[in-house]
């Protein structure tokens, strides 16, 4: 007799175990699975398919349907497989037709870019300091190619004729406005309204007010980079702020100072004009143009938009300091050019921006930009501020030192100190043996085989003061040459300084001379010692 488990593990084993009956349903019930598979792949694959063709197939309407040339593709367990496909003709074609539209619409935003004649200048003068400041407005406008007006208080017996000057024009009455600030004037009213007035002359085809004053000077084609980067029919109040910290908090670190220029788009100062005299009704206690027109566009709800370099240039004394350091932004005013220093030593001020037009001529996109190196072989710093300056250092200085400006200069507020400046600046080195060998742009040529300027740049003859280091010594080099390729296009890229590379030279012409190679940096190219 066999053992019971042996028995009914036999029994499990045995396939005649289980009665007919048992066999049919357990054959019913592994049917049922496999047809929903194979109705849920069918659904899958089928939704893959129309998928796919709409996908690789899209087309815009006016193109004509699929090409009758298909390719079959048979996808286990399904019969209707077919996928259409465009032939390779059609869609070279349709690519073709997308380049071409494309072609045409950058040709006309390139035509429609903001130019100079887009622009209309309203200049803030004053009849008692006509005759003198006229000479800075004919530095830089040029009659032929730009639109602008002066505006005084008063007639002056010269009124631009002949001169190379924009039309000259009296302001408008503002004795109705009241005005209580007993520090200010109140020709602030009528400053303030140059832009409203300016629009009232009915200009055609402008995008552009700019406001300056009779003592600005503006780099125009750096002007026009920065305004292609903003949409003119949009509301826009473009400028910056005061080098003074004091200053800012005074007025605000949201206003533009005018006398630095700022920029107020067409349809901005169409809103202005609405609303301009009753704004400037409600602030009779401000100080001047520029809080008055800061106050108009908070009402308006139009924040200031800041681009560094417009510049207003509340300090005293020299401003090499700050013009060797530029920021990394196109320059594109300068102010206060009667309160400060010549730029360049022993020529008058006029005489001193008459050179700097010069390289404002041959490369205006590179204009002040400082670049840094270093000449390893004498342990020797270098930092250029193209068509201004180049400055020699004993010594080792970081690019973050010398991208910060020396205080050459004093601040707007005479017993305030460093703190009071709105940016970081460094101490003039004290020590007699690092205190900077500078050499000022001199005159330029253009290498027409390189295709490259060539600025040159004189010792300041000061006596250097001694210094005990057993180094070499910049005092034998009278000058020095920077080669620099013209680069337009400079702030279409992304914000980024100059490299600088000192270029050895055995020639005995070059004896007494540097040689500076500026240009855009190269891969991996880092100024470090």
């Amino acid at each position: 007799m066999k053992d019971p488990e042996k028995l009914i593990w036999e029994h499990a084993k045995s396939p005649t175990s289980a009665t007919p009956r048992g066999g049919a349903a357990a054959s019913h019930h592994r049917t049922l699975p496999k047809l929903l598979v194979l109705l849920i792949l069918f659904v899958s694959v089928t939704y893959v398919v129309y998928t796919l063709k709409l996908v690789t197939n899209s087309r815009d309407c006016h193109e004509p349907p699929f090409s009758t040339h298909t390719h079959t593709h048979i996808l286990s367990g399904i019969g209707l497989t077919t996928i259409p496909t465009i032939n390779a003709t059609a869609s070279t074609l349709r690519l073709l037709n997308r380049t071409s539209a494309l072609t045409r619409r950058e040709s006309r935003q390139t035509a429609a870019e903001t130019q100079l004649r887009h622009v209309v200048f309203g200049i803030a003068a004053s009849s008692k300091l006509w005759e003198q400041r006229k000479n800075y407005i004919k530095l830089w406008y040029k009659a032929s190619e730009m639109r602008g007006v002066v505006w005084l208080d008063d007639k002056v017996s010269s009124a631009g004729k002949g001169e190379r000057l924009p039309p000259v024009r009296i302001s408008g009455d503002t004795s109705k406005f009241s005005y209580t600030n007993r520090q200010g004037h109140r020709s602030a009213i009528r400053i303030s309204r140059i832009v409203s007035e300016t629009l009232a002359l009915g200009m055609e085809n402008v995008r552009w007010f700019v406001m300056g004053d009779d003592d600005t000077v503006f780099v125009t084609e750096n002007l026009i980079r920065v305004l292609r980067k903003y949409d003119h029919n949009q509301f826009y109040y473009i400028g910056s702020l005061s080098e003074s910290h004091l200053q800012n908090i005074y007025f605000s670190y949201g206003m533009a100072y005018g006398g630095g220029g700022f920029a107020i788009s067409y349809p901005l100062a169409k809103a202005l004009q609405t609303m301009q005299d009753r704004c400037i009704q409600r602030y009779p206690g401000l100080y001047g143009s520029d809080d008055r027109m800061h106050a108009c566009m908070s009402e308006l709800g139009v924040p200031l938009t800041k681009e560094t370099g417009f510049h207003q240039y509340d300090v005293y004394g020299n401003l090499f300091g700050l013009l060797a350091a530029h920021p990394v932004t196109p320059l594109v005013s300068l102010h206060h050019l009667d309160v400060v220093e010549p730029i360049f030593p022993n020529v008058t001020r006029v005489e001193a921006l008459q050179r700097l037009t010069i390289p404002m001529k041959l490369d205006s996109a590179g204009l002040m930009q400082q670049s840094i190196c270093y000449d390893k072989s004498k342990s020797w710093t270098i930092s250029v501020s193209w068509g201004f300056a180049v400055q020699i250092f004993r010594g080792v200085f970081s690019p973050r030192e010398m991208e910060m400006p020396s205080r050459t200069f004093l601040n707007w507020y005479r017993r305030a100190d460093y703190t009071a400046y709105a940016f970081n600046t460094r101490p003039v080195s004290r020590h007699p043996c690092q205190k900077p060998f500078v050499f000022y742009f001199s005159k330029a040529r253009v290498n027409s085989t390189t295709q490259q300027t060539v600025t040159e740049y004189e010792r300041h003859r000061i006596p250097p003061p001694e210094c005990r280091w057993k180094m070499a010594n910049p005092s034998l080099l009278d000058r020095v040459e920077v080669y620099k390729k013209p680069d337009p296009h400079l702030w279409d890229r992304a914000p980024r300084r100059n490299c600088c590379r000192v270029v050895k030279s055995s020639s005995k012409k070059k004896k007494g001379t540097m040689v500076i190679d500026v240009g855009v940096c190269e891969e991996g190219e880092v100024s470090e010692t």
